[in-house]
């Protein structure tokens, strides 16, 4: 592999001036086609396979009218201090908004009046008026939403308080200032790390390309492929990451070719054969991982994972390619003054020993002790994920400067938090002798059921097959006593299924909230063991051992468990929760373990590869396994510090999101990466490796011969450019051109 990108390398810097022109005519197409495609029309959610699923697929069968899938609102009123809803100004205006509802758009259909529904709480101070729509909130016109908001708006000024709810006024996330300061630490920590801003801007440029292309073609087939709001958002965030870091290898491994008085087309393919073969590995381990959430078997995760893979392979393909290119424009002004005027007058100077040398050696002295406190340090963080609650985020997680949680507020001030997460119970009376008696049934059993306040008549389809009762829980939608009262429905329902022939189906936000709370938990095991068990397989390939990818596996399985700890004592104990404009605490996103575990695995991966292979090498030179150590941070220390720092400033940009999910897992990713490349990467993994000694590196002979040599240091292209003797004496010995990492 790393001759045939040896060979790309220098073509692509040949050749730059198309390979260039190439690239920025596949961003202009993906512009092209991100700015004429139509505006998705679908964002559907859906969990194949789930009782809620079911009983959502059943509703649009036999009540297509309904509108199962149709945006909702609820425009809620509260009247001023010492006066009620029910009297008779705010009545005649609150019955007003009725009429402007019913006739502010086609795509409406239907309206409650909340005098007529039964929406009017006991107190008489609030009140609100149910809105469903023929479509999906992706669907709804401009013009159909202004006419929700200016009914508000009218209202208020009648005195009372109207605030809107639901999904209708769903709109893309705000990621605020936050997300712009990340690009910009990342470009302080370039220049300071290159010293050069030719070096420092060509990670960040090649990255905004490549990330431009991906989430323009995401743009461009959301509306065919049905991808979410937050797909483009997670690729943006993960492309833009891994994009400025494999670009960053690459350029500093070209440097450090340059500084060996190479040529510059030679240092290029140098660059991208040696370093190169450590991206397209690292780039691999993180597509695999991302593409592996298809195994949950959610529509909605699975498209999320393949828009942010293919954003990663994008920048794998750039970070190749464009980058040799660019490089080949830039001469050797990507080196900082002082080294072009060393290189000019060939004055090496001895090297002084770095950070990384000196971390190193205090490591090897101290082994044990840094063991013992990285591992009991992340074990103490990792202490709030056995306290881990799970499920989605819903309007009450919302900032309260939005209008939705407003609303959520005075509803569950008004008539009980459960009126914002109302159960909808399916009875499919099909194959039931008397469906009407069996829908009563059921409703008499739910109503007497704790944690219930109110259920409603059950209301039949037109051929009286199938019935609808909407069950309001005494308990907000997220709490775990809500979850209590959908597994009462669905046990009671085995019963009266026995019983009658009825079969009974809990559906709606609530309990698909719920289903997909359960499915994440089942299979978040075989994921993490899917993941963990092909990172043990790939990394033994790579550093032809057994005990260095064991070592890996679990130190990426403790900062994962670390991290999730710490999402758990932000998010859902409050813990400095103020600090990172969490307004709401709550259950954690359910799908939030399962996405840590594959984004950090290929993240974990990358400080791995660009780290310890170069150890491996040291030690197959002849170095001593602790000297192998010491050098290993001599070259790689630097530039992955530097990696890391700039992840963790582009995921903390997206924590100023307005977007609970998108900033929940802006907060993980940005923790994720601190602990394994700080703590394990560059605590734990030298301490054990210098613990280990001569014993790291063993591999049986029979697995060494069964293992197929992917050659991710570069060797063979050593021996093919390098004279014999060059490869046994002088400079190169200890392999210091062949680093994968510099």
């Amino acid at each position: 592999m790393a001759t045939f990108l040896y060979k790309l390398g220098r073509l692509a810097f040949r050749r730059r001036r198309y390979v260039a022109l190439i690239w920025v005519a596949l961003l202009a197409l993906a512009g092209v086609g991100a700015a004429s495609a139509s505006t998705a029309t679908s964002s559907s959610f859906s969990i194949p396979g789930t009782e809620a699923q079911k009983a959502f697929d059943l509703l649009e069968q036999r009540f297509p009218a309904a509108s199962a899938d149709g945006a909702t609102a609820r425009v809620v009123f509260k009247a001023p201090e010492h006066e009620k809803v029910t009297d008779a100004a705010n009545k005649a205006e609150v019955n007003k908004i009725t009429r402007e509802l019913k006739a502010g758009s086609d795509q409406i259909a239907s309206v409650v009046d909340p005098y007529e529904g039964d929406a009017v709480s006991k107190d008489g101070s609030t009140a609100y008026i149910s809105v469903t729509y023929k479509v999906n909130s992706m669907e709804l016109t401009d013009a159909t939403r202004d006419a929700l908001e200016d009914a508000g708006e009218t209202a208020q000024q009648s005195g009372m308080t109207v605030e809107i709810g639901g999904d209708a006024l769903q709109v893309m996330p705000e990621t605020g200032a936050t997300e712009v300061i990340g690009v910009a630490i990342a470009a302080v920590v370039l220049v300071v790390t290159f010293g050069s801003l030719i070096a420092a801007g060509l990670p960040l440029l090649t990255a905004l390309i490549g990330v431009g292309i991906g989430v323009s073609t995401i743009t461009a087939l959301a509306n065919v492929l049905d991808l979410g709001n937050t797909t483009s958002t997670l690729a943006m965030m993960i492309g833009l990451a891994v994009g400025i870091d494999y670009a960053l290898f690459i350029v500093s491994r070209y440097r450090a070719e340059l500084a060996e008085g190479r040529e510059r087309e030679e240092a290029a393919g140098r660059a991208v054969g040696t370093a190169g073969s450590a991206v397209v590995f690292a780039g691999l381990t993180v597509v695999i991982a991302l593409v592996g959430l298809a195994v949950v078997n959610i529509p909605m995760l699975s498209k999320m994972g393949f828009a942010a893979a293919g954003t990663v392979a994008i920048a794998v393909l750039i970070a190749l390619t464009l980058v040799p290119a660019l490089l080949g424009f830039a001469g050797k002004r990507v080196l900082g003054r002082k080294a072009r005027k060393a290189a000019e007058a060939e004055n090496r100077p001895e090297a002084k020993p770095n950070m990384g040398t000196r971390w190193a050696r205090f490591v090897l002295r101290k082994p044990v002790w840094v063991l013992l406190v990285g591992v009991l340090g992340l074990g103490a963080i990792a202490v709030p994920a056995a306290s881990l609650e799970m499920g989605l985020p819903d309007d009450g997680s919302q900032p309260t400067s939005t209008t939705q949680r407003r609303a959520y507020d005075l509803l569950s001030d008004g008539f009980g938090p459960g009126f914002n997460g109302p159960l909808l119970v399916v009875v499919d009376t099909e194959g039931s002798a008397d469906g009407k008696a069996a829908a009563k049934q059921v409703g008499d059993e739910i109503a007497d059921m704790k944690g219930v306040v109110a259920v409603t008549p059950a209301t039949f389809n037109k051929a009286g097959d199938a019935a609808m009762i909407t069950v309001v829980p005494k308990d907000r939608p997220s709490s775990v006593e809500t979850e209590n009262v959908v597994h009462a429905i669905r046990d009671a329902g085995k019963d009266i299924k026995s019983d009658t022939g009825a079969e009974v189906l809990v559906t709606g936000s609530t309990a698909m909230n719920i289903d997909f709370s359960q499915k994440m938990n089942d299979a978040l095991l075989p994921y993490l063991a899917l993941v963990v068990g092909l990172a043990f397989l790939l990394l033994m390939v790579v550093f032809r051992s057994v005990l260095v990818p064991l070592k890996a596996a679990l130190g990426f399985l403790l900062s994962v468990v670390a991290a999730l700890g710490a999402v758990v004592a932000v998010f859902q104990w409050g813990w400095l929760a103020s600090l990172f404009g969490v307004e709401q605490t709550g259950p954690i996103m359910s799908m939030m373990p399962i996405f840590m575990v594959g984004v950090v695995f290929g993240l974990a991966m990358d400080y791995e590869v660009f780290l310890v292979t170069r150890m491996r090498e040291a030690y197959v030179h002849g170095e001593k396994p602790g000297q192998a150590i010491v050098t290993g941070f001599n070259h790689g220390a630097r530039v992955v510090t530097a990696a890391a720092v700039i992840m963790m400033a582009v995921f903390s940009g997206f924590i100023g999101s307005s977007e609970s999910m998108i900033k929940m897992i802006g907060f993980s990713l940005a923790i994720a990466v601190f602990f394994d490349a700080f703590v394990v990467r560059m605590a734990i993994v030298p301490a054990v490796l210098a613990l280990l000694g001569k014993r790291a590196w063993w591999l049986p002979r029979w697995l060494d011969r069964a293992l197929p040599n992917v050659d991710v240091e570069g060797e063979g292209l050593r021996k093919d450019l390098d004279e014999p003797s060059a490869g046994d004496s002088g400079p190169d010995a200890g392999g210091e051109r062949e680093l994968v990492r510099v």
